[in-house]
């Protein structure tokens, strides 16, 4: 055996180790520790009278360079509805410029680009909702207590080699916690812009419908979180072992 001792991220996994009698040990998600946060001054970006929704094209090119299209498609349909609406995107330094060029060829004044970690944690607690790629983003979505929902395109080839290695109905750590679909799945030909717009407004006209995705997300969140840090937690596992 090469392995000595895991430390696992989320409670729920002990049991997939365990069968394999492999020693593991849960110690939480930093993700999902309480931080102080500093007071910031995001007036520049929440105009007034505005609603803000915060959008993630993810973290790599060609995840954006895919779904940056679909997201501008889906404002264009939302701007047809709402008129009180400011969409924020949370990018890297490194990606915000390419971000702005299709922003830019969109025609679009209704967008901004936030790049600043402390800002965009800011920003995302200020939103009435959140558009996400599906990734470890959505954690921290769900821990900001902010009603979402999750997508992803890739081309079909990868999405069929891992469709044949990866054996789970979820996309989303927390569905897959869940066991059903708390936070909507726009995956592949599902992942368009009006299929966005459907269930984007769908929650912003069914106030019970946000309350009920949030309960049952706090719920599931309550079971990953620990007494302690992670790190912390994460030592006192290591120190048995040196």
């Amino acid at each position: 055996n090469f392995i000595d001792h895991i430390l696992l991220l989320f409670d729920f996994e002990k049991k997939y180790f365990e069968k394999e009698n492999i020693s593991c040990e849960f110690v939480g998600h930093p993700l999902l520790e309480d931080k102080e946060r500093s007071k910031i001054d995001i007036n520049q970006i929440i105009r007034k009278n505005k609603a803000l929704i915060s959008m993630f094209a993810g973290s790599r090119k060609s995840e954006i360079i895919v779904l940056m299209p679909i997201l501008l498609d889906f404002i264009k349909l939302m701007n047809e509805k709402y008129t009180d609406m400011v969409y924020v995107f949370h990018s890297t330094k490194e990606y915000s410029q390419l971000l702005q060029s299709f922003i830019s060829k969109s025609n679009l004044s209704n967008c901004e680009i936030v790049s600043d970690e402390k800002i965009k944690s800011h920003i995302l607690e200020k939103s009435v909702f959140a558009v996400a790629k599906s990734g470890t983003v959505s954690l921290e979505i769900s821990n900001a207590k902010i009603p979402s929902i999750i997508l992803y395109k890739m081309n079909f080839i990868n999405f069929l080699i891992i469709k044949s290695l990866v054996k789970t109905n979820y996309a989303n750590i927390i569905n897959f916690a869940a066991n059903e679909e708390v936070i909507p799945e726009l995956l592949q030909s599902n992942c368009n812009s009006k299929n966005i717009f459907i269930q984007v407004s769908n929650f912003l006209e069914n106030p019970k419908k946000i309350k009920e995705q949030l309960e049952k997300v706090q719920t599931i969140l309550n079971g990953f979180k620990t007494n302690k840090s992670s790190s912390e937690l994460a030592s006192l596992s290591l120190n048995k072992f040196l």
